[in-house]
């Protein structure tokens, strides 16, 4: 892709003029042929991938299994971090069955909010898995340390985190490293399938869809009394903004990440109401439980969006298309008379065991692999429709993007003092489009 300027907050904005305007020329496209032994100069074997982690709860051991699950892989876990070090210990007793591929001594597990730094002293492939907030600096600085990664969604909350994603994508091209996101839908065969039967125009052109996750509520860490106020909030980075960046870009990313997908576009603008009104009293949460965006796409195509966390109700989690010549839902397609024009009769494989296996194919075989620039726009874009919902008023994309706006303090120790602090009866106050400023 060649550099090109910026599009206008009226111009067609697709997903490939997004790149083209933050001036990315993906090297990835023409392929490069590094070899192996030069890509993994730091590693004691040309064979062996070490695989470092970086935020070792849930899905971040997740992904380190299915890491070291690689088939035919000769792949080791060699360095740890965790701002608190039982998940360390966690992780390490989750894939004691792999003791084999399991080399992380004492002196290579680092608690705290800079032992990332460190992990990467010890890798060739790291895992990100921390709260969303702190991954563009993770991702920055794993990039320059010419690591290969693998990270969790949303890769950023704010547009700073954004726009130093793009750079460091732009970064991974030229030190021909490779990049996951984990937006699993994308290595899922049956995603892509029905995409490629859209692509062949058997729906015809896309001119609207609906996308939704719409669910139950989330977990909740009490009180230590020997906490921090930042030590409460990044153990319960799921409740607030700056961590998280709200249950619309931590969750619903998937489902609009599709959107943008399907569409090979970005939204222009976004328009939107939320709220929070069902989150449990004794469980103080700054981020809202429902958001219902409108997302207006290049040519006047419209996206609906939903997603909540509370109970009751039907759950819904899936995206659906409706296109001039049939509807389109994951795995089928059919006509405007409800004939079926196309069925998946695969067997899609496990898709977050698929990026892994991919992702390690890539970094052996030297095969383009960058998925940080749809990853940073697919974040970016449930940004968006949060700042909708916020303030209560229509958002472009561009304009807000070249807001740079940044919600992750500049200072980050234990004894900070984080951007939002509670009230007097310990209660975090939603943000509200009446006051609600873009800082």
């Amino acid at each position: 892709m060649s550099a090109s300027r910026e599009p206008s907050a009226s111009s067609p904005l697709s997903r490939r003029d997004a790149l083209k305007a933050a001036g990315i020329a993906s090297a990835a496209l023409t392929g490069v042929q590094a070899s192996m032994r030069a890509v993994h100069a730091q590693s004691p074997s040309a064979d062996v991938i070490r695989v470092g982690l970086i935020g070792a709860g849930g899905r971040g051991t997740g992904a380190l299994q299915q890491a070291l699950s690689v088939p035919g892989s000769n792949v080791k876990v060699t360095a740890i971090a965790d701002a608190f070090g039982d998940r360390i210990k966690g992780a390490l007793k989750a894939v004691e069955s792999m003791k084999d591929k399991v080399e992380v001594p004492e002196d290579r597990q680092f608690k705290g909010l800079d032992g990332y730094k460190q992990v990467l002293e010890h890798c060739d492939l790291v895992i990100l898995a921390t709260p969303p907030g702190f991954r563009p600096f993770h991702f920055e600085e794993a990039i320059k340390a010419g690591k290969h990664v693998f990270m969790e969604k949303p890769v950023c909350v704010d547009a700073f985190g954004a726009n130093l994603c793009l750079q460091a994508a732009k970064l991974a091209d030229e030190k021909k490293l490779k990049v996951v996101v984990g937006l699993q839908r994308h290595y899922d065969d049956k995603y892509r399938q029905t995409l490629a039967r859209v692509r062949e125009g058997l729906a015809g052109d896309i001119i609207g869809g609906q996308v939704y996750w719409n669910g139950s509520g989330i977990w909740y860490r009490p009180r230590k009394p020997e906490m921090t106020e930042m030590e409460f909030q990044v153990n319960n980075w799921y409740h607030f903004n700056w961590l998280c960046g709200d249950h619309i870009c931590e969750q619903h990313v998937h489902n609009i990440d599709v959107a943008n997908w399907f569409l090979d576009k970005l939204p222009e603008t976004a328009y939107g109401v939320g709220g929070k009104q069902n989150r449990i009293a004794n469980q103080p949460s700054e981020i809202y439980d429902h958001h219902a965006v409108n997302f207006t796409y290049p040519g006047g195509v419209r996206i609906a969006s939903q997603c909540r966390q509370f109970p009751g109700g039907d759950g819904r989690v899936n995206e659906e298309f409706q296109g001039t010549k049939g509807y389109v839902k994951i795995g089928e397609i059919t006509d405007h008379a409800g004939k079926v024009l196309w069925k998946y009769d695969g067997k899609a494989a496990n898709a977050y065991q698929v990026e892994h296996d991919e992702l390690q194919d890539a970094i052996r075989n030297d095969k383009p692999l960058n998925n940080a620039y749809y990853g940073t726009t697919s974040s970016f874009s449930s940004v968006l429709g949060r700042t909708a919902t916020y303030t209560g008023k229509q958002v472009s994309y561009s304009d807000l993007l070249k807001s740079n706006f940044r919600t992750m303090p500049e200072k980050l120790s234990w004894d900070a003092t984080p951007p939002v602090m509670p009230d007097k009866d310990g209660n975090y106050p939603p943000p509200m489009p009446s006051s609600y400023k873009i800082a």
